[in-house]
């Protein structure tokens, strides 16, 4: 999965070249075969590596304090989301629910690159959640529809359907 995270990241980054990517353990982490140096190994690691091709920083923070919080994000993804045995799932999703109360991304006012790979995380997730689990965590909820609507992000993920009138109650169609 990680690898075509890495992939859709390229595409929605801009990136033309396609890079070689293979994997590493039991864990299948993701190893990018570098022409310039070594190779760089993990998600989060790789990940930035792109987005500082992509000439794209401010995806991974435009201060001290912001940047912090998208590796903060990022390491939370990659420990705690992957790693989540499926009875923690609810506990994540009820700790996702509460920071988002009051914000429309996870590291301030700006998308950023801890979205995408969240995003990317809690697909199969949020994709198998019933209506009304959904409805109990709607902070989630809300965030992940409006990151899947984030022009370049959904590459090789399908949709999720959310009813809009329950995530936005104040909009009426």
């Amino acid at each position: 999965m990680a690898l075509r995270e890495l992939s859709s990241l390229e595409k929605s980054l801009g990136l033309k070249k396609s890079n070689k990517y293979s994997t590493q353990g039991d864990g299948k982490v993701p190893v990018l075969q570098n022409s310039k140096g070594p190779a760089l190994v993990g998600l989060v690691t790789i990940a930035g590596h792109l987005v500082r091709e992509a000439k794209s920083p401010e995806l991974l923070g435009r201060t001290a304090e912001q940047r912090a919080v998208v590796q903060q994000w990022l390491e939370y993804r990659v420990t705690r989301v992957d790693k989540c045995p499926k009875e923690e799932v609810k506990v994540v999703l009820k700790e996702l629910n509460e920071y988002l109360q009051d914000k429309v991304y996870l590291a301030g006012n700006n998308f950023t690159l801890a979205d995408t790979l969240m995003y990317y995380g809690l697909h199969g997730i949020v994709v198998s959640l019933a209506i009304q689990e959904k409805e109990q965590y709607l902070n989630v909820t809300r965030w992940f529809d409006h990151i899947q609507h984030y022009p370049g992000v959904r590459h090789h993920l399908p949709p999720v359907v959310v009813l809009r009138n329950r995530v936005y109650p104040g909009i009426h169609h």
